[in-house]
């Protein structure tokens, strides 16, 4: 009986123990469970659809600011891709034989600047396809900034608040943010325009040419730029391979009817399409299915689907355009 007792009173002090560890044990798995939940909740759609296949075929080019991803679609010309904010911005440096062309600099959100000093050592000057937020967010840290002779384009010169703030919102981020970073007082820094590009203008980079393309409709101030030697485009936000938006007030539609075709008439010339937004490489035989699928858009021969508050989007094949819901009678 004594045998017995002392082994019911270990039992008894081992119980209280063993259930001690399960509680414990439950409670880790809950949190795990909870840690899961919430980062599936609080990661955007678009983000889970990184890295994007595309760039497996690419060379890339290793840079010390992890909020940059740099790849190089052609010789001498370096892709800077901003895949950890929901606009997935490109810009372009273009590299000459005595300087270099920035075409983009981008959010503002990290610097931009060094990873540019980190690829070329040439002067460099700056040429934006056009000038909303996610394209101009760099321009405060050069000294040689192009502009197009636009009063929008002067107008956000003088830099913003407004749209850089609806750019760093939850659903915009995927990852963190650079170290450092002020999400309270990020903004669009003013910027100077040193001299105004023109439509026909050009730009000797030193054994290289670029020459500028107006391409107003999805702005005013819009353009593309064209390395007819090494037949490259760089089309800005008149053409990337996701929905093209063409719903805010600035938008024209007929100079964006008028610009792509421009646009797909020099597809026999050139050999590479290179966009501002996602991925960094297309084929010229897009550029006549835009203009063709942008007709059949505009014929009303394509039902949109709804999207955001006051915006549907149309999809054509592979293109699609997000645009203004149609007034309601």
């Amino acid at each position: 009986m004594k045998n017995n007792y002392v082994a019911t009173g270990v039992q008894a002090k081992a119980n209280p123990s063993a259930l001690g560890s399960a509680i414990l044990v439950l409670l880790i798995s809950i949190l795990c469970i909870a840690s899961q939940l919430s980062a599936q909740v609080s990661t955007p759609d678009w983000c889970r659809a990184l890295p994007r296949p595309e760039y497996k075929t690419l060379k890339r080019i290793q840079v010390t600011d992890p909020w940059f991803e740099v790849y190089e679609p052609a010789p001498n010309v370096f892709a800077i891709y901003e895949p950890h904010q929901a606009e997935e911005t490109i810009g372009y440096l273009i590299v000459g034989k005595k300087r270099a062309l920035e075409f983009d600099t981008g959010m503002g959100i990290s610097d931009i600047k060094k990873v540019i000093s980190e690829l070329t050592k040439l002067p460099v000057i700056v040429l934006n396809s056009h000038t909303h937020d996610d394209h101009v967010g760099g321009n405060w840290q050069f000294d040689t900034v192009y502009g197009v002779d636009t009063d929008f384009t002067r107008k956000n010169a003088q830099g913003s608040r407004e749209d850089a703030q609806a750019e760093i919102t939850p659903d915009q981020i995927c990852g963190p943010l650079p170290p450092g970073f002020d999400a309270k007082a990020y903004a669009t820094k003013p910027w100077k325009i040193a001299a105004y590009a023109h439509d026909g203008d050009k730009f000797d980079l030193g054994g290289r040419t670029i020459e500028v393309i107006a391409t107003p409709g999805h702005t005013p101030d819009a353009i593309s730029l064209i390395d007819r030697a090494n037949r490259l485009l760089f089309t800005g936000d008149t053409y990337y391979p996701a929905p093209i938006w063409l719903f805010r007030p600035e938008t024209d539609l007929d100079a964006y009817a008028a610009s792509i075709r421009r646009l797909a008439a020099l597809a026999p010339r050139i050999k590479l399409v290179l966009g501002a937004h996602n991925i960094p490489v297309a084929q010229p035989s897009v550029l006549p299915l835009l203009v063709k699928a942008f007709d059949t858009v505009r014929a009303g021969k394509v039902t949109p689907t709804p999207d955001s508050p006051g915006k549907v989007l149309y999809k054509v094949d592979d293109l699609s355009f997000l645009m203004r819901a149609p007034a309601t009678h």
